[in-house]
C-alpha cells in the first residue's frame, strides 16, 4: 500500500473519530429543558408532558421562559392555548406539550397561566 494511500485511510480515520465524538457530545452536553411552574395551578395536572427543546433554538442557543394561557374543559383536557411571552420557536414547543396534558375534571371551563423555562443548560 503506497504512502498516500495509508495518509487518506489514517486521515479519514481521524475525521470519523473527531465526527463520531462532536455528535456525541452535542447529546451528553444538551439535557432537555427545564420546567417551572412559579404560581400554584387551581386545577390539578393529572398528566404532565414535557416539552421537547427543539433543535433550531439548541443550535442558536436559545433560553429563556415561555408564559401560556391554557383554557381547560371541564373534562380536564386543553381547550385552547395562547402565547402570552416568550420566543416563538421555543412558544411552539411548549403549546405542543402542554396541549398534551390532562387535567383534574371539574364543574366548568378554567383558565390557567403555564410557565416553562426553557434552559438547556440546567
Amino acid at each position: 500500500m503506497s504512502n498516500t494511500v495509508r495518509s487518506t485511510r489514517s486521515l479519514l480515520v481521524v475525521l470519523l473519530a473527531a465526527l463520531l465524538g462532536s455528535a456525541f457530545l452535542m447529546v451528553v452536553v444538551h439535557p432537555a429543558p427545564s420546567f417551572a411552574q412559579e404560581q400554584p395551578l387551581q386545577r390539578k395536572v393529572k398528566s404532565r408532558v414535557p416539552p421537547e427543546y427543539p433543535e433550531i433554538a439548541r443550535k442558536m442557543s436559545l433560553t429563556g421562559v415561555v408564559r401560556l394561557q391554557v383554557v381547560i374543559s371541564a373534562n380536564g383536557s386543553v381547550k385552547d392555548t395562547k402565547v402570552i411571552g416568550g420566543h416563538p420557536i421555543l412558544a411552539a414547543a411548549a403549546a405542543d406539550a402542554v396541549k398534551k396534558w390532562k387535567f383534574d375534571s371539574a364543574s366548568a371551563e378554567s383558565t390557567e397561566t403555564v410557565e416553562f423555562k426553557f434552559d438547556p443548560g440546567n
